[in-house]
């Protein structure tokens, strides 16, 4: 400023050069240029003097800039002064007289704001890769565009099509070597000219094709700024053209270009500027120049604090501001007195210390200031006022006071509770404010305190909603449910003499105003309840609810007809009755009245206003009145056919829905009754109402006689129920929120089951379909099938998955209501009720045929089945007056058949336009496909796979976009959108999962194909496996962890159903997922199994799951057991045991499920459950056996048995054989389960069969012997138990052998007494046990092949004589060549007891046993061919056994013949006995020479030589070869 100042201080060259320097910067400076301020009237006065008469400061051109510049600044008293000095220009400039506009006062006067536009440009061009458009077509349109022989269409046409192709810029340079730009100027001179409107038409296309080219060539924007003459052209053109905002906006574009040209470019900015512009691919401005001016286009900024900026110390003289001293006076007192309590306390005490100097003290209003700003403090100030009131207009100013502190707390506290909040909990405000609310108001006065009372009490409530007090709450519950008077309650309705009375306009409105507080203050109080928990609370607000609800239905019939009501008080009303219906039991706590009579006047009065206010003037279509009195009774009685379902014993209440209709002709004016007055309602004007009476249709259909009334009332219109919910479904143009209502209601039609073929007196016959061709009908499933592909039903839902939009917002910005929509197309216009009628695919009048023979039957016409999907044109004319009366009046006499045109919406063909769908409603698609898969299996699984649907459903089933809102709410971020949107978008995209999970279940259910192919199943699982591990601890909203536990449930039965049905093929999929976040997954088992109290559903699904899970491992290690698999992909038991990172989460998971198997009752489901999760998880992990060990279950197993068997011989001695044998068999149960348990706890773990020995398990079995003989499914447990026992486990083999004593039963002699040892029980038992009892007799042998290993148990074998049972089997007859069962089973055993020394001379001491063994050897078996020949390999390696093998021909030549065999295996056995035989035992040499033997051992050796040289070597093979090369060299030796 000072060098602004200071030209006359200057040298005339020093001035000049200071100007030259300012130029480049001058369009930063006017930004702050201003009439009143001395800089800004500094940087003006650079603009005010003329350059022209030769005492401007500036040079001309940058003189005409500066003025045009500062048209855009922002301070309207500067865009006046360049209006001004524009003028005076323009009328002296050359050639004035003729050109357009003249300027004048009246013309400056309406352009003031002319460069201020509401909706600024985008300069951002294309840069494409390749040409779209060929330089030879540019270079047409350019000569269609210049030529002067062309009419003035065309090259506007030609223009417009110019300046789209110039949005590319590689296209910029054909049109300037063409002269583009001077061809625009010139049309723009032509314009401005006298007779310049001929061409008007030309210049928007010719300024948009100008901007774009300057916008790419800063060496063009530099050399047309330097033009005087352009600017003012433009100017002008302005003028011409200021009522057109396009026009206008492309010339403030064009002057944003050129005027700020110099700051645009980063040399001007550089310290060493370059002679050459620049030349940016972005026009770019500095951030102080987009903040200062109004400019026209949107550009981006650069330079946001200048480089050349200083900043400079702070002056020592502002201390001396007041506004400086009285901050510094009330921090000093603040700091000094340790805060605002103390400080007021001191200001409040009487003694008056002076600590510091009178500068520093607080003056009355700092004191005044403190008080006020100080929460607690002025609060108390507020509540003593209204105590110490001498009148209204006192404790009014006080609760307004409160008022402000409670707008305080909600601007500064955003989602907490703030000072005012907590002040209010510890002050007895109740007791301040009782006096007013006990009271009737006798004055206008008095009801205005009231008002403002209880205004205050309804902004608390709305503070305070997520947190509410519970004695708040209390406190206005009680109130509102005292004795009489009641004043909140009582004034809610006007008494007879109130309603009557002519009272004044001000009197009406004080209680009209009180009426709306009183209904606002309650609708608050019903939704600050929702989260209640306080029983006495809880209570007092059921009891409140009736009561409400009994004084909302007084108001609602105050007068005799609704119609007569005043519009605002009913829809008051009628809110509120919205808000309480809401809350389920709503009618059920009154005394007095039953919850049915309740409902039934609701009822009555709701249809009584729909009637009036709609049904009855033809819908909202008809007038403008009473939209909001509509969605409110709609709402309601959505509510209140929840509640009638839910307070009725019967279905019998629908028929109070049945309304009357209106109908000309009078004989059928008493008969016809139904629903139709619904279905106006559907195509509503207003979505919110079309939605919610929907959703009526759809609570009502959830009954038989909803479904059929609905049908009947439809009669009348084309298509019937079926076509109409069709219709409304697959409208591409209707929201996603009423087109899931349809979803609803379609699916709950197909609930009903329906039939193939017409049956007499069915009440449900489904949809009726006829073809116009061959007159055929069809009725039920093939109707629906019929109906499906003719409205390619399946080809809409294709479309409507692929349009699926999953983000939060979408905003559709090309809306017609922004492209200035005129009246007659507006979309709230009159003929949009009827927009359900408006396409080409509506019946007319002309289409319908008086001979029809039901108005329920779709007609299909067979040309148009094979329609193609062509798009849907909406039909812009109204609809003739017949149409519109032939739906308002749904019961008079239709003259028309429903016979479809062949452009019927039934064939509606598929639009091309994209129409996004929400998730909501792809759930109840889902939902609707698994109806449909129900009802008809088959055609739905072939739609389903033709259409590609179950892959494009999974596909967007995306875990990303629920972690990222997940962390959303638990980041809880200051610029973070509202929570309640997150949550709604997490509770969608969850609703959506489930929806889907349940239709997958049901198409693995009807065909697996479906789901299991490779490019599905495994991004399926891995998506399914990352929802489940969510983390969802931080999230506090009820709701939506509900919504979790529900989406988990629903998504662990899936997985579940995979296993069951596709168990191989998924299997190592959800495996590798489990793997790959299997810390998470372990965590999120346990937390899923400890909600087996708060989510019994979730427990049981996440325990189903893991115990499928294991099973199927177990399979799986089963069937590839003999295999070698070169997969190294995880196992669940690797999982289990081997990781260390998840140790502590796994010893809790197998905490949990013991607690749950524990805790529960025997009847409880989820006791059952948990058993199958525990027993899976002991036979696969050791990790868990050991902290079942730690857990003492094998003690409580073992005790449980014990205690089991004690209750079985108790209850044995009582008489009463049914009792008994009921009691019998829950012991049996909890027995079978204790022993399974036990089995697998035992399983592979010495530690646990040690403890099991500790526990003395035997004693305990055989104690239960006789009860487990009189079952055989709990013996074979017992088997199983034992046979684990056993295995590898001499100790507990042993104990089998040793004496137990146990109490039994008096009459139990008849079962068999048990002998000394369970080790007899059990042969005694293998000896007698009958062929047919084949499992039982398997699990005997399996656990005697155990014992068989074990010294002490073939002891007691040999002893008991046992193997003489062998010798008395019975070989295949005639031409079986198979043995049976028990005899391998009884070679199984004597291979195990060959194993020992001791066993074989047992086998040998058995007469005939060689031979019968040798018999046996001739015979096959599929699992074991070569028993009897691995007995004998097995005696002949003991040297005392040779010489009996020796004795017995047979057997040699048995062996010898092996050498023989096909099987490689026969081979080596006979090789190694042979070798057995002769090694170290002369006398075999002698017998074994036998010319037979030896030829046969040199065959064998000589083709084992040949065979294994050409083939890989393996150690069989080579200790075959091994075998055969030392029996011959024994042989050949002398």
């Amino acid at each position: 400023m000072h060098l602004l100042q200071g030209r006359l201080r200057m040298t005339a060259p020093t001035w000049n050069k200071f100007i030259e320097s300012l130029c480049p910067v001058i369009p930063v400076l006017q930004g702050y240029a201003d009439t009143e301020d001395p800089l800004g009237n500094c940087i003006l006065l650079l603009s005010k003097a003329s350059s022209e008469a030769g005492e401007g400061i500036l040079p001309c051109t940058t003189w005409l800039k500066s003025i045009l510049r500062l048209l855009l600044v922002k301070k309207p008293s500067v865009r006046m002064l360049a209006l001004k000095l524009l003028a005076s220009h323009l009328t002296r400039e050359e050639g004035a007289d003729t050109k357009r506009p003249s300027i004048d006062a009246r013309v400056l006067s309406r352009v003031t704001n002319l460069f201020i536009v509401k909706k600024p440009i985008e300069l951002k061009l294309d840069d494409r890769r390749e040409l779209i458009i060929k330089l030879e077509t540019v270079e047409k349109v350019y000569d269609i565009f210049i030529s002067d022989d062309t009419d003035l269409i065309l090259r506007k046409s030609a223009a417009e099509q110019l300046a789209v192709i110039m949005q590319d810029i590689k296209m910029h340079a054909v049109v300037k070597k063409l002269c583009l730009t001077d061809k625009i100027i010139e049309y723009l001179n032509e314009c401005v000219s006298q007779d310049g409107e001929v061409v008007e038409c030309l210049v928007q296309p010719s300024l948009t094709l100008l901007r774009k080219v300057l916008c790419a060539d800063p060496v063009l924007r530099v050399s047309l700024s330097q033009q005087p003459s352009l600017l003012t052209l433009l100017f002008r053109v302005s003028l011409i053209f200021h009522e057109d905002c396009t026009v206008v906006t492309e010339v403030g574009a064009l002057f944003c270009l050129l005027l700020f040209d110099e700051v645009s470019r980063m040399d001007m900015w550089s310290d060493n500027p370059s002679n050459k512009p620049s030349s940016p691919s972005v026009f770019s401005l500095p951030v102080s120049v987009s903040r200062r001016y109004h400019l026209p286009v949107h550009v981006l900024g650069h330079h946001a604090v200048s480089p050349y900026s200083i900043v400079l110390p702070l002056s020592a003289d502002c201390l001396a501001l007041k506004p400086v001293s009285d901050m510094l006076r009330i921090a000093w007192n603040l700091s000094w007195y340790h805060g605002s309590d103390n400080l007021l306390k001191q200001m409040n005490s009487e003694t008056k210390i002076q600590e510091f100097v009178d500068t520093l003290k607080l003056s009355t209003e700092d004191t005044l200031t403190l008080k006020m700003t100080h929460t607690a403090s002025g609060l108390k100030d507020c509540l003593h006022s209204i105590v110490q009131a001498a009148a209204h207009r006192e404790v009014r100013a006080a609760l307004t006071r409160m008022s402000f502190y409670l707008l305080n707390d909600r601007l500064s506290f955003k989602g907490g509770t703030g000072p005012c909040g907590i002040t209010l909990k510890s002050l007895s405000w109740h007791t301040t404010l009782n006096r007013f609310l006990q009271v009737l108001p006798a004055c206008t006065e008095d009801e205005k305190l009231l008002i403002d009372i209880i205004h205050f009490l309804n902004k608390l409530l709305k503070e305070q909603r997520k947190n509410v007090s519970v004695e708040l709450l209390s406190w206005l519950l009680e109130l509102l449910l005292r004795h009489s008077p009641n004043p909140l309650l009582e004034l809610l309705v006007l008494t007879e003499s109130q309603a009557r009375e002519e009272a004044d306009d001000i009197r009406t409105a004080v209680r009209q105003q009180l009426q709306k507080e009183l209904v606002a203050l309650f609708n608050t109080l019903l939704l600050s309840s929702v989260a209640l928990t306080d029983r006495k609370c809880l209570e007092l607000f059921y009891v409140f609810q009736t009561q409400l609800a009994l004084k909302l239905l007084q108001c609602l019939r105050v007068t005799d007809a609704p119609h007569f009501y005043g519009l605002p008080s009913l829809e008051r009303t009628l809110r509120g009755m919205a808000h309480l219906t809401a809350f389920p039991g709503w009618s059920s706590h009154s005394p007095f009245t039953k919850p049915l009579e309740i409902c039934v006047k609701y009822l009555s009065g709701l249809l009584e206003v729909i009637t009036s206010f709609y049904v009855e003037h033809g819908g909202n279509a008809m007038s403008f009145m009473g939209k909001g009195v509509t969605k409110s009774t709609v709402l309601c009685l959505l509510h209140l056919s929840h509640e009638m379902m839910a307070q009725a014993q019967s279905s019998e209440w629908m028929s109070l829905w049945f309304l009357p209709l209106p109908s000309h002709s009078e004989e059928h004016a008493t008969t016809q009754q139904g629903l139709a007055w619904l279905i106006p309602l559907w195509v509503d004007r207003d979505p919110e109402v079309r939605f919610t009476s929907l959703g009526l249709g759809s609570a009502l259909t959830t009954l038989e006689t909803g479904c059929v009334a609905l049908a009947n009332s439809c009669q009348n219109i084309s298509g019937g129920l079926w076509g109409t919910v069709v219709n409304i479904l697959l409208d591409q143009s209707e929201c996603s929120m009423v087109r899931r209502e349809a979803a609803f209601i379609f699916q709950n039609l197909l609930v009903i089951p329906m039939p193939s073929v017409i049956i007499k007196d069915y009440t449900w016959q489904g949809p009726c379909v006829h073809d116009e061709d061959s007159g055929l009908s069809l009725i039920g499933k093939p109707a629906l099938q019929a109906l499906l592909y003719h409205c390619h039903f399946y080809e809409h839902l294709n479309q409507m998955v692929k349009h699926c939009y999953l983000g939060r917002y979408m905003f559709d910005l090309s809306c017609s209501a922004l492209n200035g929509t005129s009246e007659g197309n507006d979309l709230n216009g009159l003929d949009d009720a009827f927009k359900f009628w408006r396409a080409p695919s509506r019946m007319s009048s002309q289409d319908r045929d008086p001979s029809s023979l039901s108005t329920l039957e779709t007609m299909v016409a067979a040309s148009s089945a094979s329609a193609e999907l062509q798009p849907l044109v909406l039909c812009t004319a109204p609809l003739p007056e017949a149409s519109r009366d032939q739906f308002v009046a749904q019961g008079q006499h239709e003259t028309a058949s429903p016979r479809l045109p062949h452009d019927s919406s039934l064939s509606a063909p598929l639009p091309r336009q994209c129409v996004f769908v929400t998730p909501p409603l792809l759930s109840a698609m889902c939902s609707l496909l698994d109806s449909l898969l129900a009802t008809t299996p088959g055609d739905t699984a072939n739609a389903f796979r033709q259409a590609r649907l179950i892959e494009l459903l999974c596909s967007i089933a995306d875990a990303t976009l629920i972690e990222t809102s997940v962390q959303e709410l638990q980041a809880l971020l200051p610029a973070s959108p509202p929570v309640e949107h997150a949550q709604a978008q997490v509770s969608f995209l969850l609703e959506y999962l489930s929806s889907l999970s349940r239709l997958l279940q049901s198409c693995l259910l009807v065909d697996p194909d479906l789901v299991v192919q490779d490019e599905l199943l495994k991004p399926l699982i891995t998506n399914v496996i990352r929802v489940l591990t969510i983390c969802t601890k931080d999230i506090s909203d009820i709701e939506l962890i509900s919504a979790f536990y529900q989406t988990w449930t629903h998504l662990f039965n899936l997985l579940a159903t995979l296993l069951r049905k596709a168990g191989p093929a998924s299997f190592p999929s959800i495996t590798m997922g489990l793997a790959r976040y299997w810390a998470t997954v372990v965590d999120m088992f346990c937390r899923c199994v400890g909600l087996s109290s708060t989510c019994p559903t979730l427990c049981t699904a996440s325990l189903q799951f893991l115990s499928l899970l294991l099973t199927e491992e177990a399979k799986t290690h089963l069937q590839d057991k003999d295999k070698t698999s070169l997969c190294h992909s995880p196992t669940m038991a690797s999982l289990l045991d081997k990781t260390q990172e998840s140790q502590k989460s796994l010893e809790q998971l197998n905490e949990v499920i013991l607690q749950c198997y524990e805790g529960k009752s025997s009847r409880d489901v989820l006791k059952r459950v948990a058993l199958n999760a525990l027993m899976s998880l002991l036979a696969v992990s050791r990790r868990a056996q050991k902290h079942a060990l730690k857990a003492h279950l094998v003690d409580s197993c073992v005790e449980q048995m014990k205690h089991i068997h004690a209750q079985l011989n108790l209850e044995s001695l009582r008489p009463g054989r049914a009792a008994l044998k009921k009691k019998e068999d829950g012991f049996i149960k909890e027995l079978s389960i204790a022993m399974q348990l036990l089995r697998n706890c035992l399983y592979q773990n010495e530690e646990c069969k040690e403890s099991a020995l500790e526990a003395h398990l035997v004693p305990v079995l055989h104690s239960l012997w006789p009860w487990l003989l009189m079952d055989d499914s709990l013996m074979q447990t017992a088997l199983q138990l034992l046979c684990v026992y056993t295995a590898n486990f001499p100790n507990g083999c042993s104990s089998l052998c040793w004496s137990s004593y146990g109490q039994y039963p008096v009459h139990a002699a008849h079962r068999g007494a048990p002998g000394s040892s369970l080790m007899l029980c059990i042969l005694k038992m293998a000896s007698q046990v009958p062929l047919e009892n084949t499992a039982v007799q398997q699990m005997v042998f399996v656990f005697l092949s155990n014992l068989a290993l074990s010294h002490d148990c073939k002891g007691v074998i040999q002893k008991s004589n046992f193997l003489q049972n062998f010798l008395s089997l019975t070989l295949p007859k005639g031409g079986n060549k198979h043995l049976s069962n028990l005899t391998i089973l009884w070679l199984k055993l004597l291979l195990n007891i060959s194993f020992g020394e001791d066993g074989q001379q047992m086998i040998l001491r058995l007469d005939g046993c060689l031979d019968l063994l040798t018999e046996m050897s001739k015979f096959k078996h599929k699992s074991s061919p070569y028993l009897p020949l691995l007995i004998f390999h097995n005696i002949c390696f003991n040297p005392a056994n040779k010489p009996k093998i020796l004795a017995n021909e047979k057997v040699v030549s048995v062996l010898a013949a092996c050498l023989e065999s096909e099987n490689q295996n026969a081979q080596r056995i006979g090789a190694a006995a042979l070798w057995a035989l002769i090694h170290n035992y002369q006398k075999a040499k002698t017998t074994l020479k036998n010319p037979s033997v030896k030829r046969r051992v040199d065959e064998a050796y000589s083709t084992a030589k040949k065979t294994f040289l050409n083939s890989e070597e393996t150690p069989l093979n080579a200790y075959y070869l091994k075998c055969l090369e030392n029996l011959v060299q024994q042989l050949n030796s002398s």
